[in-house]
């Protein structure tokens, strides 16, 4: 009897011991990962018209930005449109000359992705394509101090998703920024199952601080904001593909008739119809309903290369002085 009691306070203290372990082992995982507070250095992985405008109202909300592409001559292409884009607000009176010269300064090229392992944040806002993204987190968290935050500009894949291929799912966080960004106020801000409210909180402070109005969405496929905006543009090329309507009727028709500043095919290719047939696959595959089906002639104009504006055709041909439609 008294070996059995001997056993049974062996294992209750081995049991108590195994809980001390595990509760220290969490202690240190969490203190390993206190997540950032105060951001200062933000990375943007992506130097196109996304990325791009976030670097811009990024540096004029007086952070210093990194900017990383696959492409060097895409990141040069970039801090000139930046300052291209800076001049105009000048010229305007939005911002002065002397803000202008700061936020310039601000920005700096990262030629490698190792360049970004001092930022307190890191915005990706490469292509609409998971696989792309995934690679990109793959290369970058492990080079990432332990408590920065990564956020996603991606319009439709799931947040969750996307944290749960990293190494830092509580300090993953969605920041949809609307194009052209410094144009637009809104950005909406989404968070995965494992984000952390400190994270939402400076995600949602952080995004404040840029001038900018946040709006909150649950983790659904391409969220508040593309769930309504390219379903409309998809019916407006299935008006176009059915022949209800012509390129012009159609965003004639929508300008004139709803108020709308373009109409939804001049839209589509000021948005990319790459990035179009992107949201409706992942609205489609996510939801499963067929009113969510990418038009096929919307599908064919990607597999042509006939992007929109930046390949200079897409519903309309933008290679003359002036866009004429191309159907």
């Amino acid at each position: 009897r008294r070996l059995a009691d001997i056993e049974v306070d062996r294992c209750a203290g081995q049991g108590k011991d195994a809980m001390d372990v595990a509760v220290k082992s969490s202690d240190r995982a969490k203190a390993a990962v206190q997540p950032v507070t105060e951001i200062k250095k933000v990375g943007v992985i992506g130097a196109g018209q996304m990325g791009s405008g976030i670097a811009h109202v990024v540096a004029l909300g007086g952070f210093d930005v990194l900017i990383n592409d696959i492409k060097a001559d895409a990141v040069d292409r970039a801090v000139k449109s930046i300052e291209k884009n800076m001049q105009r607000q000048v010229a305007k009176g939005i911002i002065s000359a002397s803000d202008m010269t700061a936020a310039l300064d601000r920005i700096k090229p990262a030629a490698s992705i190792d360049h970004l392992a001092q930022c307190d944040l890191v915005i990706e806002a490469a292509t609409e394509d998971e696989s792309v993204k995934r690679k990109i987190f793959a290369e970058l968290c492990p080079r990432l101090k332990p408590g920065a935050l990564v956020a996603t500009n991606t319009s439709s894949i799931s947040i969750t998703r996307l944290a749960a291929t990293t190494d830092r799912p509580e300090l993953f966080i969605g920041m949809h920024f609307m194009n052209p960004v410094p144009l637009m106020e809104l950005v909406e801000v989404i968070r995965g199952i494992a984000t952390e409210d400190e994270v939402f909180a400076t995600a949602r402070a952080f995004v404040d601080s840029l001038g900018k109005k946040t709006t909150v969405s649950e983790d659904f496929p391409a969220f508040i904001v593309n769930r309504i905006l390219l379903p409309m543009i998809n019916e407006a090329i299935y008006t176009l593909y059915e022949g209800v309507g012509t390129v012009e009727g159609i965003d004639k028709a929508m300008k004139l008739g709803a108020h709308h500043p373009m109409g939804p095919l001049e839209l589509a290719d000021f948005i990319g119809l790459d990035t179009c047939l992107s949201v409706m696959q992942v609205l489609y595959e996510g939801l499963a309903d067929s009113k969510y089906r990418p038009c096929p002639l919307l599908v064919k104009y990607v597999e042509a290369g006939w992007l929109g504006r930046k390949t200079n055709r897409g519903f309309y041909d933008y290679r003359g002085e002036k866009p004429v439609p191309t159907r």
